[in-house]
């Protein structure tokens, strides 16, 4: 059984930033890639930034230039820096990963998800 356990949510002014973790636990042989989604209030949810494990990335066009994604694999651990909030940024963050176990299946798994708001 594999656990995803997301911190660092939490709320800030517009403009202001924050640092997301979430670290994999378990029984696991690879991750690939993690991921960070995110669900506003009457939204669906939507992809945030992804990486892999070789460090290629992938980001939301709302993001881009203000968010960063990184991992630390040898933790299985990934990280979401955001910077320049705004308030549409608001919303549960969850972490998500692709994972190989130690039985070599391979499942998606979730994080409970964190809350973020920005509003002044």
């Amino acid at each position: 059984q594999v656990q995803l356990v997301e911190s660092g949510g939490g709320s800030v002014q517009p403009g202001g930033s924050l640092r997301l973790s979430c670290a994999a636990s378990g029984s696991i042989f690879s991750i690939n890639p993690m991921a960070w989604y995110r669900q506003a209030p009457g939204k669906q949810r939507e992809l945030v930034a992804s990486m892999t494990s070789g460090g290629s990335t992938n980001y939301a066009d709302s993001v881009k230039g203000r968010f960063t994604i990184s991992r630390d694999n040898a933790k299985n651990t990934v990280y979401l820096q955001m910077g320049s909030l705004k308030p549409e940024d608001t919303a549960v963050y969850y972490c998500n990963a692709h994972v190989v176990d130690s039985s070599y299946v391979s499942m998606i798994y979730w994080g409970k998800g964190t809350l973020v708001t920005v509003s002044s």
